[in-house]
């Protein structure tokens, strides 16, 4: 049996702290070992219990989760940071592509994604441990989320058929900086608008695009989709 992995939640709201923590002890060979609300707390069980993997979120009472990544990579080498948040600024982004973040699960949270990246992460760390040296092929799967030996961009999740999303993705292609909703693809495609969600979701899992709640003349937010920067 392998060894557990050690996991520290750092989520200030305690309710999707929660939530974490049931889906992380639904998941086996994982143990969560300490829950943090604030930046300061997560460094003193940091120090304390060293887990193996972080569970973050961006922002904090007293800290932006970005500068507890800098405090684990400067502190903490060995410790893995799995992001799990609302934000999806390009700043942000490209702080945790820097400070060697694991993977990048967008709120809202569905087991399903919580559970492919533990999943995968523990996979491959399971082949760093067991390998001495790694083939081509081995490595180049180190960076590259899989499920059952198959990479996900060549996987059709249910509910996803591969023509709708290619005729989806021709579409995304042409929205421009002004972005796009669920109601809008929806006219343009033919599809209902919770089609239109639900695709519109995975790509953002896929990290083709990224949503933002934008603030309409009414004051009511729309939650609205952007290309990906390359």
């Amino acid at each position: 049996m392998s060894k557990l992995v050690e996991v520290l939640i750092v989520e200030d709201d305690p309710r999707i702290a929660e939530i974490n923590r049931r889906f992380t002890e639904k998941i086996e060979g994982f143990k969560v070992i300490a829950t943090a609300t604030t930046g300061e707390e997560a460094k003193e069980w940091l120090e304390v219990v060293q887990p193996n993997l972080v569970l973050l979120d961006v922002y904090l009472p007293d800290m932006k989760g970005i500068e507890l990544i800098k405090y684990i990579r400067k502190n903490f080498y060995e410790i893995d940071v799995i992001m799990i948040t609302a934000a999806s600024e390009v700043d942000v982004v490209r702080h945790a592509l820097r400070g060697g973040v694991v993977d990048y699960i967008v709120k809202p949270l569905t087991f399903e994604r919580f559970k492919e990246s533990l999943v995968n992460y523990k996979n491959k760390i399971e082949k760093l441990q067991k390998n001495e040296k790694l083939s081509p092929e081995l490595i180049e799967s180190l960076w590259n989320r899989q499920s059952n030996g198959k990479t996900v961009e060549n996987q059709s999740p249910k509910g996803i058929d591969p023509l709708t999303l290619d005729k989806i993705l021709k579409y995304i292609d042409t929205i421009g900086e002004s972005g796009i909703t669920a109601e809008v693809l929806s006219k343009n495609t033919g599809i209902s608008r919770s089609t239109a969600r639900r695709y519109l979701e995975y790509l953002v899992s896929q990290r083709k695009i990224y949503a933002e709640l934008v603030y309409g003349n009414v004051g009511r937010p729309e939650r609205r989709y952007f290309l990906t920067l390359p």
